[in-house]
This record gives structure tokens, sequence and C-alpha cells, in this order.
């Protein structure tokens, strides 16, 4: 039996996962104490470390590499490329080593498929990783000329659902114009043009507010907050990134908290959460005049999709420009599946990142 394995390292877990020809996945979230993960200088000192538990746990499932066919890593900060199903090249091995566009735990998931595939010469891919870059040119101005828009995305959810709402409408991707919401730490709102993410907002800076993250602010009054004199670069960046959001407001990210707080009659928790679907629905909106309003379908995703309530809300907003698809949840280990297996399928060719960078 010949098995695509999948790798997904995150800041404290390194997620692996089985697939086998039977439709059958395997999986495991590998746990790394945080003083493990601190002991380390950096992110890629940390790969003898990762491989290691990701070889012990292929022993105690009793699997085999000779009974592995493929090997998918989750895609890191690169450099801009368009979507799709890539090899692990040598060029993507310099750049994530380099930290091209920032350092992240998933700039471990092409070094640990490469390891463990050139082991028994199989091929090593990555699929859809953050840096995915498809804009318009309209796409890239600012309104500052020393500022570009920057495509950063959930591109490997996003570009997942769409793939997924295709099959189940039996039509090709390509065929497709949506309007996606990945709701989740970060929201990504992304208009799809036949099957190309042409805009969207920058989680990390722009867009609607969301559990951690403080979305696009006024800016004269932002820059003033950074002149105060209050706060150093780094809080700036903490706040804005990591204590925004709800978690300004209502001092937790928890969506089930708040929704609780909300049915006892929480008046603040209510305003505040309201104001997060309105500020949604708001950019769902905007991002559907970049499609001229022909929109096959807006797709809602991601963890925050579980909430009903939040959904609903949406859902009142938008349903006007198109009929709304909610796939809860982010599952990126059948997402990795599901990319190399185009590739092994021959649905699509796989890309070579030297000849795609943007």
């Amino acid at each position: 039996m010949n098995y695509i394995l999948a790798i997904n390292p995150g800041s404290t877990s390194t997620k692996v996962a089985l697939w086998d020809s039977k439709k059958d996945l395997l999986m495991k979230t590998i746990s790394h104490p945080e003083e493990e993960i601190q002991a380390f200088e950096n992110i890629m000192a940390q790969y003898n470390y990762r491989i290691n538990h990701i070889m012990d746990w292929l022993v105690h499932e009793n699997i085999s590499l000779d009974h592995i066919s493929a090997v998918v890593g989750r895609g890191g900060l690169l450099r801009s490329i368009p979507g799709g199903t890539y090899i692990v090249s040598d060029q993507m091995l310099k750049d994530l080593r380099q930290g091209i566009q920032g350092e992240h735990a998933s700039n471990l998931g092409a070094f640990l498929a490469k390891g463990i595939a050139d082991i028994k010469g199989i091929p090593a891919y990555i699929v859809d990783p953050v840096s995915v870059d498809e804009f318009e040119k309209l796409s890239r101005i600012s309104g500052l000329k020393e500022i570009s828009r920057v495509s950063l995305l959930h591109a490997l959810n996003i570009k997942a659902t769409c793939h997924r709402l295709a099959k189940e409408t039996s039509k090709r991707i390509e065929e497709l114009n949506l309007v996606v919401g990945h709701l989740g730490g970060g929201i990504s709102v992304a208009a799809i043009k036949n099957g190309k993410a042409i805009d969207v907002n920058n989680s990390i800076q722009m867009g609607p507010f969301s559990p951690e993250r403080s979305g696009s602010l006024p800016v004269g009054d932002l820059v003033e907050l950074c002149y105060l004199g209050k706060y150093s670069y780094k809080q700036m960046h903490s706040i804005v990134q990591g204590k925004g959001g709800l978690m300004s407001y209502l001092a937790t990210k928890d969506a089930r908290e708040i929704v609780n707080r909300i049915n006892n009659g929480d008046k603040y928790a209510k305003l505040i959460f309201d104001a997060m679907a309105y500020q949604i629905g708001k950019e769902i909106g905007s991002y559907a005049t970049v499609l001229s309003g022909k929109v096959d379908n807006i797709i809602l995703t991601g963890g925050l999709a579980y909430s009903d309530y939040l959904i609903n809300k949406i859902i009142e907003a938008v349903n006007f420009i198109a009929p709304v698809v909610v796939y809860p949840g982010e599952d990126e280990m059948d997402a990795l599946i599901k990319g190399a297996l185009r590739v092994i399928n021959g649905l699509e060719k796989p890309k070579i990142y030297e000849d795609e960078v943007v």
C-alpha cells in the first residue's frame, strides 16, 4: 500500500497525516513543549528535532518509508508566487532559510518534506503557501507611492474551498468567480476570478478586525498613537497583530465565550461581536465590486465559521450578492494531500518555484 505523507509545522506542534489509496486518513498532532522549542536559536534549528519526531511517529504506526510515494509540506513565507502545487527545489529552500518574507514555523514544511522524500528518492511538494500572489496591477496600488499592497492570505484553505465547491457543482475552478472569507485568528477576504485570487486584504494589516488583530485602522489616529511615546515599535506590532480586535475590546478571542456572554445579556459583547460581523460583511461587499458583481458564490470558512451567531449575521448582510456556502474549519492536512493528488493524478502540472516568482 502506498501513502502520501503530509506535514504541517506550527509554532508548538507538528501535524502529520497519511493518506492511502482507500482514502483513509491517519492523523496525529505531535505537541512540542514550549520549553523545548524555546531552546532553539531559530526556526531552522528545529529541523532535526521535528524530523526525528516524525520518523518516530512513522515507526510507532508501523509505516515503512518504502510505502510512501510522495511527501507534501506546508508552504512557508516564500517569494510571491501564483497558487498551485510546487516541487520543493533548492532555491525554495534557500529562500526559506534566508527568511525572504519573514520567519515562521511553516518555513520548515518544505525542508521536512524534502528531508524525508530524499531518503527514498520520492517527490516532495508544497501547496498554496501564504505568499500566493495572483494580484492584478490595480490591486497593488495603496494610495501612497512608497507602499504597495501585498498579497498574503490563508491561501491553502481558501484555494481548497474553491476546489471543493467546483467539485460539488461539477465545474472547473477556472469557471468560478467567488468571494471567499477565511474567518480565523486573522481574517482574509479574497476575490477569486476564474480560480485566481486577484485581490485580498492582508489579514495582518488590513480588512475587518478579527479575534486578535485590529484590521484596518484610521491611519491618522494610528500614526499619532505610534508617536505618543507610550509604546515601542515592538509593542505596537503586538497590539495590532495579537492584542487587537476582540482581544482589545473583550479581553478574549474565544467566540464561544462571547456568544455565551451575549446570551446572558452582555450588551457590550453583542455590540463588538456584531461589529466584527458588520465589518466582514462590508469587506465581502467591497470584494464583490472587484468582480463587478458577477459572483457565483460567497464562501465562508475557517474556525469562526462554526459560530452560527456570527455566520447568520454575515449571511443577512451579503446574501443579496450571491448564494452563501459555509465550510466551517480549516482542514489544512486534507488540503495538502489533495494538492499533491491533483499533480499525482495528472489534473495539474507541478510548478517550478524559480519559474513562477512574481
